[in-house]
């Protein structure tokens, strides 16, 4: 498991994310962590084949084609977010390898030993089981996002919605 520091240190110096698997639909987990991350300063790179366009960025069909895309304007992706099956990541870690991506991230459900021993194995850092979303709320200071911190502590209910 990845140590509290080792997150810190990862989330601190990837800020271009590849999101395999990033849903166009805003109820979706994918898209609500993309979005927080695009809202505190990250670079988003949707990787889905069947969109164009997913929070106002353009979207690649492949690992790869986004990376040769951020080349060339001089840039590249550190890390390579999957919100994809267990069983769908040997491949995109094979692709996070090809295009020298730094780290591998897995999100919550997600694990799969043998590609996390590859991706080890050719240098990069994998966090497996994990919320990217989550994770950067809990150590930089952002669980107040979307309503978590409402400042009101009590155990009734509100007699009338606040929306």
């Amino acid at each position: 498991m990845s140590t509290i520091s080792q997150l810190r240190r990862i989330l601190a110096t990837c800020r271009t994310l590849a999101v395999v698997g990033l849903s166009a639909q805003w109820h979706r987990p994918s898209f609500f962590a993309a979005k927080y991350m695009l809202e505190h300063g990250y670079t988003i790179v949707p990787v889905n084949p069947g969109a164009s366009e997913i929070l106002g960025q353009r979207c690649y069909p492949s690992i790869t084609a986004a990376a040769e895309a951020l080349a060339q304007e001089g840039r590249r992706i550190d890390m390579v977010d999957c919100f994809r099956r267990s069983e769908d990541i040997p491949p995109l870690a094979e692709e996070a390898i090809a295009i020298g991506a730094r780290c591998l991230w897995l999100q919550i459900g997600v694990v799969h030993e043998a590609a996390k021993a590859r991706a080890e194995a050719a240098g990069l850092e994998v966090v497996m089981d994990r919320c990217v979303k989550i994770e950067h709320a809990r150590l930089f200071g952002g669980l107040n996002w979307a309503g978590v911190d409402t400042k009101v502590i009590s155990s009734r209910r509100p007699q009338q919605l606040f929306y």
